[in-house]
């Protein structure tokens, strides 16, 4: 195992970044608080009736994005054909039968277009 000195870099900034993420979340969570705590704080003195309020905000349930699976599908096709056209066309001859290479992503691309279409017509 040769590592250099930039991965370990490139580890430490990958995980200061992590930990500062979670810091700025805590301390963003703790000033939300805070704030919540002198509003009620003020209400009481001033004697208004304060409502509960949830610390987290309710997340509201929505359904699927239908354009999600062709999207994907045509993404993954198209990608796949332009590596398989690239691939037979800049390999060396002995080694030209790796062009088949991405076809396993072509047919899934193409089975989530056809999930898709399938979904829809049964959905009729």
């Amino acid at each position: 195992m040769n590592n250099t000195i930039g991965d370990g870099m490139v580890t430490l900034a990958l995980a200061g970044s992590f930990v500062g993420y979670l810091y700025m979340r805590y301390q963003t969570r703790q000033k939300r608080v805070e704030i919540i705590h002198q509003e009620r704080m003020a209400a009481m003195e001033k004697g208004i009736p304060l409502p509960e309020f949830p610390l987290e905000p309710a997340r509201e349930h929505r359904p699927p994005d239908q354009r999600v699976l062709p999207i994907l599908g045509m993404v993954l096709s198209t990608l796949s054909l332009g590596t398989m056209i690239v691939l037979a066309l800049n390999l060396p001859a002995e080694s030209r039968s790796f062009w088949v290479a991405p076809l396993p992503f072509a047919f899934l691309g193409v089975g989530l277009i056809a999930y898709h279409f399938l979904q829809a017509k049964a959905g009729r």
